[in-house]
């Protein structure tokens, strides 16, 4: 598996009368660009909103490290950390 950036675009009524392009990005973990692409437009965030794929970009290492992707349990989904958190560290 490898990891994919999915930058995607949509128009939101309740922003600007829906005039300007909001964007969001996905972390998607796929075995190729294909399959990724495939999971974005699958998510229901994405159907639900008319969203658009920008572009999609594999992150194989960041500053001089490899990523490796690892299987876990459906349970553990992750630790996400707020910014105000991050400040007390």
């Amino acid at each position: 598996m490898k990891l994919f950036m999915v930058h995607v675009g949509f128009y939101d009524q309740s922003i600007g009368e829906g005039l300007y392009e909001t964007h969001l990005n996905y972390f998607i973990a796929a075995k190729d660009m294909k399959a990724a692409k495939n999971q974005t437009k699958a998510l229901t965030e994405f159907q639900e909103r008319s969203m658009h794929i920008d572009g999609i970009k594999e992150i194989s290492n960041v500053q001089g490290y490899e990523i490796i992707l690892k299987k876990t349990s459906e349970l553990d989904q992750g630790k996400v950390i707020s910014y105000d958190e991050a400040k007390e560290l």
